[in-house]
């Protein structure tokens, strides 16, 4: 058992989160995005990014609606070059975030595909091996994310739209995880391990808390990435 404090804070920072994704979510149904893509970009963000990513969506996010842009067809404004990375860095954080959702519940509802992925054979840690899942989940969703934003952008054929996305999202995919791990592994083996005696199971409130806490270093570790590539043309500004 976690402390009761935590158990409250670690459920309302998940309501907060709740409730935050579903302000960006009635919005954006009323006002669409340009980008299609993006309508289910900035609702998942919020899960993690909380009042950071509703304060985004309304100040930049609203200025990229199917309303808005044609309204300004012949004198658009831009958001500045670093919102451009954030939205970039967000667009490949939504992915991540579904897929990591879905392959922990899935090995935890399955635990016979941790041990298909390396638990008990490879991996005494059952996190390691759920973490290749993790990793396949979410590079899949973020590659498909990607193509439907890069391929009506570029009006590219399926073929090419398929390399254009793994150019342009790969590395900031891997970058996104590398930080959502680093963070997990300081929460599960520190935080909770050794400062509260043991580590939170996905199906604990404490768990997602926590990985609301790698989603944003996740941000953070693939902001860079994404501005190199934003930068050099590889992916697209949003």
């Amino acid at each position: 058992m976690f402390p009761a404090w935590l158990d409250a804070l670690s459920l309302a920072a998940l309501l907060v989160g709740a409730v935050c994704a579903l302000i960006v979510s009635i919005d954006v149904i009323r006002r669409p995005q340009h980008m299609t893509v993006m309508n289910v970009v900035w609702p998942v963000t919020a899960l993690f990014g909380t009042g950071a990513v509703v304060w985004a969506y309304f100040r930049y996010g609203r200025m990229a609606s199917r309303a808005a842009h044609h309204a300004a067809s012949t004198h658009r404004t831009e958001a500045p070059f670093p919102v451009m990375v954030g939205k970039g860095a967000l667009h490949c954080g939504s992915g991540c975030m579904l897929g990591d959702v879905a392959a922990e519940w899935l090995a935890f509802l399955v635990p016979a595909v941790a041990v298909w992925f390396g638990w008990k054979s490879l991996f005494s840690e059952k996190m390691y091996a759920v973490w290749i899942l993790d990793f396949l989940f979410a590079f899949g969703l973020g590659i498909v994310f990607q193509y439907f934003a890069i391929v009506p952008m570029r009006s590219l054929p399926p073929g090419e739209g398929i390399v254009a996305a793994l150019k342009a999202d790969t590395a900031s995919l891997v970058a996104w995880q590398v930080g959502m791990y680093g963070f997990m592994v300081f929460a599960q083996f520190y935080l909770f391990g050794h400062l509260l005696g043991h580590r939170a199971a996905v199906n604990t409130a404490e768990f997602w808390f926590a990985m609301q806490g790698a989603m944003i270093a996740g941000f953070f570790t693939s902001y860079p990435v994404n501005w190199w590539l934003v930068r050099s043309g590889i992916k697209e500004r949003m």
